[in-house]
């Protein structure tokens, strides 16, 4: 095919195009600089896995299906994705959070479920059940992570791609979910072997798109351009962005003072000074930026792509208290600075999402 394009080629293919159906889509020499090599790469336009209908079949009961993406490492992904779905449980919702961070599962350390394992029934796989502390009527959140898979919980997966693909596809086929609301998808950064399985073994199901999470510098940002310029050549729809450790807040009585000469802790006096001199500010919420933002932030780069920014969560140190306990950090912590910032992103990821299954809707009876 040297020096010719496959008839089923895209019209704007390198030359020597193999063809998307073709084993090595996306892989071949000729491949390199295509603007379709990420698409072809995932397995658009190949004969169809019969994997993907079973998934289509064993998650037909999940309303809606949410990844959390992200381009760069660090930023707060897992964060929050354990919090959207501890948010959706508290508010009533069925949920399940499924871990395809193969490598790096912090999940069941976030949701206080360490040491658990997962038990094998008729059905399939059973997830994993948390203890919610919610009154609501349908509130239950279910969890799968290879974390429950480990003999040691500091064991290294040290697996090729292949292996984590096929765990992925049993996570998606064996797992039985049962009947949900929200199936949240953490995964792990980048656009690897890991985000093209799961999108593939998605699409008989339907994903509802992408929650992309980045943090306010240019070093996370130019990274996280790549992930939404991904989800574009994937067809993944881009729910929204979330800014993650927007700045630093914390209530002046939760503060620590230090003496700058000698590191001494002087906080019982400063802040006995403070509420002898000036009581009002013991109210008072401190901001502090902690990574400046590059140009104009999420916000512009949002703007940019005509992406919705769904809400800026400022770092909070009972947010990561809440992480590190495995709790759910609006009903552990509700009256911490972060809390109303969370319930703000989910409550504009829920106007997102349901607004396009209305639109959905609206269209396929529109063609009936």
């Amino acid at each position: 095919m040297s020096g010719l394009s496959s008839a089923a080629s895209p019209a704007n293919a390198n030359a020597g195009c193999v063809g998307p159906a073709a084993e090595a889509a996306g892989k071949a020499d000729g491949c390199k600089g295509c603007p379709n090599q990420t698409a072809c790469a995932s397995g658009a336009g190949k004969a169809v896995d019969p994997a993907v209908g079973f998934v289509g079949d064993r998650l037909s009961l999940v309303k809606h299906k949410i990844l959390v993406l992200s381009g760069k490492g660090g930023v707060g992904k897992s964060t929050t994705a354990c919090q959207l779905a501890f948010t959706l449980a508290a508010e009533g919702n069925a949920v399940g959070l499924l871990d395809v961070d193969i490598c790096g599962p912090s999940v069941p350390r976030m949701l206080g479920l360490n040491g658990r394992e997962v038990q094998q029934s008729g059905s399939g796989w059973t997830p994993i059940s948390v203890d919610l502390d919610s009154d609501a009527d349908g509130a239950e959140l279910l969890v799968m992570s290879v974390g429950f898979m480990l003999p040691n919980a500091d064991d290294a997966i040290i697996w090729r791609g292949p292996r984590k693909n096929g765990l992925i596809k049993q996570f998606l086929t064996d797992v039985d979910w049962g009947t949900l609301d929200y199936l949240i998808v953490d995964t792990p950064p980048g656009t690897s072997d890991e985000h093209l399985s799961i999108i593939q073994y998605l699409r008989g199901a339907g994903i509802d798109g992408a929650v992309v999470v980045t943090t306010p510098q240019e070093v996370a940002m130019q990274d996280v351009r790549k992930e939404i310029n991904f989800c574009r050549k994937t067809n993944v729809e881009v729910l929204g962005l979330v800014e993650n450790m927007s700045g630093y807040q914390s209530p002046m009585a939760q503060l620590k003072f230090l003496d700058p000469a000698s590191g001494a802790d002087v906080t019982a006096a400063t802040l006995e000074m403070i509420q002898a001199k000036c009581p009002e500010l013991m109210n008072v919420v401190v901001n502090a930026e902690v990574f400046p933002a590059y140009g104009d932030g999420p916000q512009g780069m949002a703007s940019n792509f005509g992406v919705e920014l769904l809400g800026k969560l400022p770092l909070d140190n009972q947010l990561m208290a809440a992480c590190e306990e495995g709790k759910a950090f609006v009903t552990a912590y509700p009256d911490s600075v972060a809390c109303e910032p969370l319930k703000g992103i989910v409550a504009n990821l829920k106007a997102r999402v349901e607004a396009n299954a209305i639109r959905a809707a609206q269209e396929g009876a529109a063609a009936e």
